[in-house]
C-alpha cells in the first residue's frame, strides 16, 4: 500500500457532541486532519471519508447511511460498538466502505481507512467494550454507563420502545430490560419518564451542531 503524503481529510458524523470529541480526541495524534464534524446531516466539505459513527442511530430519523453514500463523493465507513453480523452487512449493503470496532486503537483505525482508500472493504471488529478513547466516548459514562447503557437510555430519551430499541440494536428483549435495570440503578431513576428526564438533562438528546474548521476547508494541491 503507497503512504500517504498528506493527511487523511475526515469528517466525523454523530448526533451527540460528547461522541463526537471522544472520537476527534482519539484521533488528534493520528496523520489526519478532521475537517467537519456535527450532527447527522449531509456532508457540506471536501473530505476523503465520512467516519460515521452509530450511537443511538435510528433509521429513517434524519439523514441515513445511504444519504451519505449518494450525496457526498468521499467513502463512508461506520465506526460502532454495535458489532452485530447482519448490522455490518446491512451497511456494506448500503454502501459503506468499512466497518470499524471502537475498541481500535488510533493507529489501528488509520491503519483501516488507508485500506478503504486504497480501494478495499473493511471490516475489523473486537469483541471488548473497554475505550481507548477516555471518557468522553459516550455520555453517561462520567456515572459508570457502560456503552451499551447509554445507548439505551439515549434511545428511551429519543422515545422508542423496549422493542423498537432491541429491533434497532439487535438485542433481545430480555437484554434490553437487563440494560435498562442496570442504568437506571446508576443514575437513580425508577421510570421510563424519570429516565427521559434524567436523559434529557445529561446530554442524552440529539444536537444540530455542524463544525467545519475554516483552515482546512480548502483541499490542498496536489
Amino acid at each position: 500500500m503507497t503512504q500517504r503524503t498528506r493527511p487523511l481529510r475526515l469528517a466525523i458524523v454523530d448526533d451527540y457532541a460528547v461522541v463526537v470529541a471522544g472520537v476527534a480526541g482519539l484521533l488528534a495524534e493520528e496523520h489526519i486532519d478532521v475537517v467537519e464534524t456535527g450532527a447527522s446531516q449531509s456532508v457540506l466539505s471536501d473530505v476523503d471519508v465520512v467516519l460515521y459513527d452509530t450511537f443511538a442511530q435510528v433509521q429513517g430519523r434524519g439523514i441515513d447511511l445511504e444519504d451519505f453514500v449518494r450525496d457526498s463523493g468521499a467513502k463512508v465507513v461506520i465506526y460502532s460498538w454495535n458489532l452485530h453480523l447482519a448490522m455490518v452487512d446491512q451497511a456494506i449493503a448500503a454502501g459503506a466502505r468499512g466497518y470499524l470496532s471502537k475498541v481500535l486503537t488510533g493507529p489501528e483505525i488509520i491503519a483501516a481507512l488507508e485500506r478503504v482508500m486504497a480501494g478495499e472493504i473493511v471490516v475489523v471488529t473486537g469483541d471488548d467494550e473497554s475505550s481507548a478513547g477516555g471518557a468522553g466516548d459516550w455520555p453517561g459514562r462520567e456515572v459508570g454507563m457502560s456503552s451499551r447503557e447509554a445507548e439505551v437510555v439515549a434511545l428511551i430519551t429519543q422515545g422508542l420502545t423496549n422493542q423498537e430499541i432491541a429491533k434497532r440494536a439487535y438485542l433481545s428483549i430480555n437484554t434490553v430490560k437487563t440494560y435498562i435495570r442496570s442504568a437506571y440503578r446508576k443514575i437513580g431513576v425508577t421510570s421510563r419518564s424519570q429516565a427521559v428526564i434524567w436523559g434529557l438533562n445529561n446530554g442524552f438528546e440529539p444536537e444540530t451542531l455542524r463544525s467545519i474548521d475554516p483552515a482546512l476547508v480548502v483541499r490542498p494541491p496536489d
